[in-house]
């Protein structure tokens, strides 16, 4: 009788695969952030001095359009307490007494579009320009008053627009007794234009430097890419995506323009300071409280993050155009 052999049954061992949870993944992908980051910081810190040229090279160019930036917030915020309502300054003839002067601001009162006037008398004026020109001793000396008697007519609320203002403004230069009508809105406007044509010249400027910015730091890296490139290679090879290696670029990038956005804030804010002195001595000469606002907190801040953007991009970029040539084989 033939024995059956048992054979016991046991388990097979075999080559099992490891599954990476998503803890594991995200935390691997910040610990390489964190290295690309400091590693890409380092590099720049080794040959300070083309980094340093690099990082004043995009500072300058922006602080050319942040400086004026500055500049015309400065002139808008001096040139906010005068847009005043439009009002037409009759100035009348110099043998035009005050008398005669009052009864034609009696008949200009009267008209419908007319909802206010105010007499302002030779001696009431030469009182006031005392006052404010700070010529008080120069004007005592004077033979005769020069001021003419004045008028302000205020338009009412139906003739605030610019066309009926300037239609009041020529009816009543035709008055008899009216040497001169000057609209009081004309300048304001024509400084508001101004300022607006500045802002626009400011913006196509801020525009063009940033181009260059993005121009510099894009250069700056792709000389970088031909420098590592054997190592890219050597990445590409051990199976490294082309994330993996983009990243340390696009920190070298975000450095470059941080770099850059401080150097920038410090020389906007080093001008300003210069500049504080004079500045508040004219202005106490005028009488005027004016001081010079610089960035500020806030402002430097979007410094940063326009200069970090610029770096990121312009990286980007560069990446995106010379990594793709670079295979190994």
């Amino acid at each position: 009788m033939k024995r059956r052999s048992k054979t016991a049954t046991a388990p097979r061992e075999g080559a099992s695969q490891s599954r990476t949870g998503w803890r594991d993944r995200l935390r691997s992908w910040f610990l390489h952030h964190r290295l690309s980051a400091v590693d890409s910081l380092r590099r720049l810190l080794t040959s300070p001095f083309s980094s340093l040229l690099t990082w004043m090279v995009i500072g300058i160019a922006l602080a050319l359009p942040v400086g004026m930036a500055v500049a015309l917030d400065n002139a808008r915020s001096l040139s906010s307490g005068w847009d005043s309502p439009a009002q037409v300054s009759l100035f009348l003839r110099s043998e035009m007494s005050s008398e005669a002067a009052r009864r034609l601001e009696e008949v200009v009162r009267q008209r419908e579009d007319v909802a206010a006037t105010r007499f302002v008398s030779r001696e009431d004026a030469l009182k006031e320009f005392q006052q404010l020109s700070g010529f008080a001793d120069v004007l005592r000396h004077l033979d005769d008053n020069p001021l003419p008697n004045l008028i302000v007519v205020s338009p009412s609320a139906a003739r605030l627009s610019a066309e009926s203002a300037r239609t009041l403004q020529t009816e009543l230069a035709a008055q008899p007794g009216v040497e001169r009508a000057i609209l009081d809105m004309e300048w304001v406007q024509r400084l508001n234009s101004l300022m607006q044509l500045s802002r626009c010249l400011v913006t196509a400027l801020g525009a063009l430097l940033a181009l260059g910015v993005l121009l510099v730091i894009g250069n700056t890296i792709r000389l970088a890419i031909e420098n590592r490139r054997e190592e890219i290679v050597i990445i590409k090879l051990v199976g490294g995506s082309d994330a993996f290696v983009r990243r340390p670029f696009l920190y070298t990038g975000l450095w470059y323009g941080l770099g850059g956005a401080l150097i920038s804030w410090a020389a906007v804010s080093l001008t300003l300071w210069w500049l504080r002195q004079p500045l508040s001595a004219l202005a106490l000469l005028y009488q005027s409280n004016f001081s010079l606002q610089g960035l500020g907190p806030v402002g430097g801040l979007q410094l940063l993050a326009l200069g970090g953007s610029l770096g990121l991009f312009g990286a980007w970029l560069a990446v995106a155009r010379h990594l793709k040539a670079i295979q190994p084989g």
